[in-house]
């Protein structure tokens, strides 16, 4: 199956773009969009001036060696929550000293989770000036697809977040 990305590829320079233009910098933590997330936001020339890093965190193994985060921080949440989700954003942001986090955590499918999700299932969360959180459930067992699809929702609700945030420079624990 061939698939486009460059609508995602497009979406990340937007981002980044606007990044630039208000000085502020992002970390990403990403599951089941598998580094799609990270890949738009470094596909713009010059993301080193606004991308500080990412990881994906696609197993419990990977989430303890990727991240500071202990078994406290994370009791009575489970993977592919909101609650997770907004740790993820917060951790990174804070983490790597950033103005803003982005975390993506979901099934992509072709089944769904141990939890009970079901594929094309996704939790977003940006953590920032603006905080905002999404629940997407693309209805899809298309594993490449909805890679595709967490990662645009993942860009459309940090960019959704850089619009409402105040005048730039506001809100960055990195300076």
């Amino acid at each position: 199956m061939t698939m486009d990305i460059t609508p995602l590829f497009a979406l990340g320079m937007r981002v980044g773009d606007k990044l630039v233009a208000r000085g502020e910098t992002i970390a990403v933590a990403e599951s089941s969009a598998g580094g799609l997330v990270s890949a738009a936001l470094l596909a713009r020339a010059g993301a080193s001036a606004y991308y500080f890093g990412g990881a994906v965190l696609y197993t419990r193994r990977s989430g303890r060696l990727l991240t500071t985060l202990t078994a406290a921080d994370t009791v009575g949440m489970r993977s592919s929550s909101p609650p997770y989700a907004a740790l993820l954003a917060r951790h990174q942001r804070m983490r790597f000293r950033a103005s803003w986090g982005l975390a993506e955590t979901g099934a992509a499918g072709p089944t769904g989770n141990p939890y009970g999700d079901p594929a094309g299932h996704t939790c977003l969360a940006v953590d920032g000036p603006v905080l905002r959180d999404r629940l997407l459930r693309t209805g899809l067992d298309d594993r490449p697809g909805n890679m595709i699809a967490f990662a645009i929702a993942a860009l459309e609700l940090l960019e959704a977040a850089i619009d409402a945030a105040p005048a730039a420079g506001h809100g960055d624990p990195g300076g």
